[in-house]
């Protein structure tokens, strides 16, 4: 995958940078500086480095083709301890273009961008073969004029007032600022040479017939909801490759399985909406296919139901409402599938089809209730099982020590009187425990028997109750919406003060009825005494 990646930097002397010594590294050179009077060995880099260059733009002097008279000529000029000596750029090529042509990508961009703008671009291409391709370009800071001399960075300007006038400090000084002379600095520049360099790219990519493309953007501006790693480092790397877990890499692992999972839920998003789409277009063959039917569609149910559903979820999460939505299609595709094997379209035969396994159905249902009654027994009868001997712990001691047992055992011990409870309202004991198991398993047998004898018969009981369940709520809805259009009683138009007496005459009723309300109660208080229940 083509790597997108470029960092631009300023090496300043500042920061006790070198620009000798930076030239001499990218290129794999000896280089000797004259400002500090000491030979800069990076001969050793030279396997690495696969080609380089200096690009000159027409008015400099063909010497800086030397990259060591060049940048010694830039730091001879440049005075002050923290000027800025030049502009450094690493820019990761990509491995889909063959190697052979990254210098003419590097050379056409170079020469679009700075050398034609006035600057002298010193490069360097480093392969270690380890599929990081890279390219290093140092670029000057100074304009040059048509002789070929080094030209001021910056102006001095003076600020005026709106008389025309220099305005005075109380200092004594002229108010002034500084203006660069060439706008290679400007914030905006970096933006202009990402998004060039992306072009140039892709272009290339595009002519090779290869599908991938890269993007300088961050992932927000691109719209992405992926989060960046964090560079490494060389030092880090190297323990990383050697097995050895870092901070960094424990991070950057963290990262990656977000971003993994950021990717399983768009392609998640993406399935479902194939789903709908297929469930659109089936309903369509449905209903295509049954034309001369007046009755509606199961199908008709289970969306309806749906409707019904996202109705009551309006006070939800976003989250909740579109794991609910997702549940929603899977259902309705379910029983478009179990319409269509079964050949079951329309309540009649559904309701027909139903009737011949009925007895079956009601005998699962029956089974499930008494199972969910046998369940909550056994849990209370196993918790009053274990907890016992904590209730019987708590009776034990003094009283300091019974109080401090049962303050730290309050949970256990609320959890027994609850099911103690349970077990005196339902006539449980202890001893109950096996015959209520025996009954749960009992009853799972015969469970399994009859979901077997179904199965036999292609039929799932849960699809066939929960379309019960659609039809039933369906239907119960449209009752109701019947039973609420009630006819208005015709009545004759009531002038406004007529209106406005009788609202007068209605709240002083409500007054009365209030006050004597309250007079009735408070005839009627018991008297009750401090300590009586």
């Amino acid at each position: 995958m083509a790597c997108p990646h470029m960092k631009i930097s300023v090496r300043s002397r500042s920061g006790s940078d070198s620009a000798v010594a930076g030239s001499a590294y990218m290129s794999g050179e000896n280089l000797y500086s004259e400002y500090d009077q000491r030979m800069r060995y990076y001969h050793y880099k030279a396997a690495e480095v696969m080609a380089k260059d200096v690009l000159l733009p027409p008015n400099a002097p063909a010497a800086y083709a030397d990259r060591q008279t060049l940048w010694n000529a830039v730091e001879k000029v440049e005075k002050q301890w923290n000027s800025q000596l030049s502009r450094d750029i690493i820019i990761a090529l990509p491995n889909e273009i063959p190697a052979d042509q990254h210098e003419q990508l590097v050379r056409e961009f170079c020469q679009e961008q700075f050398v034609s703008k006035g600057m002298i671009a010193d490069y360097a291409i480093h392969d270690k073969h380890d599929g990081n391709p890279h390219v290093h370009i140092m670029l000057t800071m100074r304009p040059i004029d048509k002789n070929g001399k080094w030209l001021p960075k910056a102006r001095k300007v003076y600020d005026l007032d709106e008389n025309g006038n220099r305005i005075r400090l109380p200092s004594g000084n002229w108010k002034s600022h500084k203006e660069n002379t060439v706008d290679w600095n400007d914030p905006d520049k970096a933006e202009l040479w990402r998004s060039s360099w992306a072009d140039l790219v892709n272009n290339k990519l595009e002519k090779l017939d290869c599908l991938e493309r890269i993007d300088l953007r961050s992932y927000e501006r691109q719209g992405k909801e992926i989060v960046p790693t964090v560079h490494l480092g060389p030092a880090v790397a190297h323990m990383e490759a050697k097995g050895i877990r870092t901070e960094l890499g424990d991070y950057n692992r963290e990262i990656v399985a977000h971003n993994r999972k950021v990717l399983n839920l768009k392609r998640l998003i993406i399935e479902i909406g194939q789903r709908i789409k297929n469930a659109i277009e089936k309903m369509k063959q449905f209903r295509a296919r049954k034309p001369e039917k007046k009755e509606p569609l199961l199908s008709d149910y289970v969306t309806k139901y749906n409707m019904i559903r996202r109705k009551g979820r309006s006070d939800w999460s976003h989250a909740a409402q579109e794991k609910a939505g997702v549940n929603d299609v899977k259902l309705l595709g379910s029983v478009i599938a179990w319409m269509t094997r079964h050949k079951v379209f329309t309540l009649p035969e559904f309701r027909d089809f139903v009737g011949k396994y009925q007895a079956q159905f009601d005998r699962l249902k029956e089974i499930g209730k008494k199972n969910h009654r046998l369940e909550t027994a056994l849990k209370h009868l196993k918790n009053h099982e274990k907890l016992l001997p904590v209730v019987l712990q708590s009776k034990k001691g003094f009283a300091a020590a019974r109080k401090r047992y049962a303050e730290e055992h309050k949970e256990e011990l609320d959890s027994f009187r609850k099911s103690l409870r349970y077990m005196r309202a339902n006539h449980l004991t202890p001893a109950d425990m096996n015959r209520l198991t025996e009954e749960k398993e009992t009853l799972a047998a015969e469970r399994d028997r009859i979901n077997a004898n179904l199965a036999s018969e292609d039929i799932d009981p849960s699809i066939v109750r929960k379309i019960m369940e659609c039809v039933e709520t369906v239907q119960k809805a449209d009752a109701e919406k019947v039973n609420m259009k009630v006819e208005k009683p015709e009545t004759e138009p009531v002038s406004k003060l007529e209106k406005k007496d009788s609202v007068h005459e209605l709240l002083r009723k409500a007054q009365s009825d209030i006050t004597a309300r309250d007079a009735e109660r408070s005839r009627n208080k018991p008297d009750v005494q401090i300590g009586e229940r």
